[in-house]
């Protein structure tokens, strides 16, 4: 029996790969802005925000009498009589020193009242409360006479202890409301572990609530210096001798009736602001962590 063989099968196609797939074109939302909308005004904010330290600088840095836009050939001169002629050296270090003991004693008392507040129920909580929010409505300029007579009896006039003290009886209300919202976004859970595990209060308090609040230490201890250190009011009037003088009643005395020096007040003015500054850029990741943590109850 003759059978007829079956054909050869069809060789299959090749497989070619697949396309890849076409980004989808973006269209833009309507309720999102063009890129000019949003440079022009952050340009014309940074203007406004540079040109006047640029100014600044140009007087500090250019020969008294220039007129020049650019300030060449530079000078050092206004920086050298603020510092040695009009005494910015005693100045400034009045300045370091109540600006450091401010930060450390507003830091500390509003340590601990903060946490009074954060872990504890009392009748006059709210009360309390309350007050130190309606404190911020105060003007420094009314506890004047007041703080004057109590320095005055307990002859503190003329005495740095007197600007510290009255510097960080202001900065304590808002200094303790944020502190206690630090300290109750830490988990009351975490001390209770530490008392189970021997700790007393204060012990579980150091060990683990304490380094979880160094963000909000650092934001409320630099809010108190930067205020202390550009506080012009109680300076002035608790200060009398030129030797305890801070840098913002120094500035003030580079102006006269008849005249201004504004070579010599433009370099008071920098050297008023660089340490601001610096502190500000080495805290400044802290900072913003700090002020956001403490804004919103977790």
């Amino acid at each position: 029996m003759i059978t007829k063989e079956a054909a050869p099968a069809a060789p299959a196609p090749a497989r070619t790969a697949p396309e890849p797939p076409r980004p989808a074109k973006r269209h833009r939302a309507w309720d999102e802005a063009p890129r000019w909308q949003i440079y022009l005004p952050l340009g014309i904010y940074l203007v406004f925000t540079l040109v006047p330290f640029y100014w600044i600088l140009l007087f500090a840095l250019r020969p008294a009498g220039s007129t020049s836009l650019v300030p060449w050939p530079m000078t050092f001169d206004h920086f050298e009589k603020v510092w040695t002629d009009r005494s910015f050296g005693t100045f400034f270090s009045n300045s370091v020193l109540v600006g450091v003991a401010t930060l450390v004693m507003t830091t500390l008392v509003a340590l601990a009242g903060g946490y009074a507040l954060a872990r504890f129920d009392f009748r006059v909580k709210r009360g309390f409360m309350l007050a130190l929010l309606c404190s911020q409505f105060v003007p420094g300029a009314l506890l004047l006479v007041p703080l004057f007579e109590i320095f005055a009896e307990l002859q503190m006039i003329n005495s740095l202890g007197s600007v510290i003290i009255a510097e960080t009886v202001f900065q304590l209300p808002l200094s303790m409301i944020l502190i206690s919202n630090f300290i109750k976004n830490v988990p009351y859970s975490l001390e209770e572990a530490a008392w189970v595990d021997g700790c007393n209060r204060m012990r579980a308090f150091l060990v683990v609530v304490l380094p979880l609040l160094r963000p909000g230490l650092i934001a409320v201890g630099s809010f108190a210096f930067v205020h202390s250190w550009n506080h012009f009011l109680f300076a002035l009037m608790f200060l009398n001798n030129q030797e305890k003088q801070t840098i913002p009643v120094g500035l003030n005395t580079l102006m006269s009736a008849d005249s201004v020096d504004l070579g010599a007040l433009a370099a008071g003015g920098i050297i008023a602001a660089v340490p601001v500054v610096l502190v500000f850029a080495f805290i400044q990741k802290w900072l913003i962590t700090g002020f956001s943590a403490g804004a919103v109850k977790g």
